[in-house]
């Protein structure tokens, strides 16, 4: 049956990233666009993400100390991903 009624682009773009399983991939990825916001303006500085494998996101530090005050602040700033994205998709964060 087809409708007469439009319907909101968002909603169409949803179905059609679902019908083509790519809906988790491109949630994912929204983390390389959020993450300055997310990790605050200091951090974003000394960081850069890499790539999204997976549920894991790899993340470039420029210095050693950065690297393991990341690794220690790790779990907040999945918790604001998580927020952020309204998902939990992403898994881990690897420093490198």
């Amino acid at each position: 049956m087809i409708s007469d009624s439009p319907k909101p682009i968002s909603g169409v773009l949803d179905t059609l990233l679902q019908q083509l399983g790519i809906e988790t991939k491109i949630k994912q990825y929204g983390v390389v666009d959020l993450w300055s916001k997310l990790v605050g303006e200091q951090i974003a500085r000394v960081t850069q993400v890499e790539k999204v494998e997976g549920c894991v996101v790899f993340v470039r530090v420029t210095a050693a100390p950065w690297r393991t005050e990341l690794i220690f602040r790790k779990k907040e700033i999945l918790e604001k991903i998580h927020t952020a994205m309204n998902s939990e998709t992403i898994k881990d964060i690897r420093f490198r």
